[in-house]
């Protein structure tokens, strides 16, 4: 059996996922794999996922630069989440976030209202062109 047969995907074929620092264990982001996606990050050792809105396999870093390293696939226990251990390469400190923050998790609920914690490190605008 081949190691992606384990993974319970959804109906669409699809796997969340979550990308963890390795160095601080913050959570970076989630997103979408693939079973190609999954398979091409394993043989690469860089994040790969898949864009539902594109339709397509997106390389991290694809047009930002801000690359993935991947140290480590880890697997929930219900096989139906995956965790990349990682290190977010392309800027310092690392840049995951398309908004030019290093987490995408950095709004906190405070007193009923979504605060952002974590300043931009880089202007999107000069990321994407």
């Amino acid at each position: 059996m081949n190691w992606l047969d384990n993974i319970r995907w959804d109906d669409k074929g699809l796997v969340p996922v979550i990308a963890q620092e390795q160095s601080t264990g913050d959570v970076l982001m989630f997103a979408w794999m693939n079973r190609e996606a999954l398979q091409k990050t394993a043989e690469v050792g860089r994040a790969v996922y898949f864009s539902r809105s594109r339709g397509k396999l997106w390389f991290k870093g694809e047009e930002s630069g801000h690359i993935q390293a991947v140290h480590e696939i880890r697997i929930d226990c219900d096989n139906d989440v995956i965790l990349l251990k990682v290190t977010q390469l392309g800027h310092e400190p690392g840049i995951a976030c398309h908004t030019g923050r290093h987490s995408c998790f950095f709004s906190v609920l405070k007193d009923g209202v979504w605060k952002s914690v974590e300043p931009v490190l880089k202007d999107p605008q000069s990321i994407y062109k």
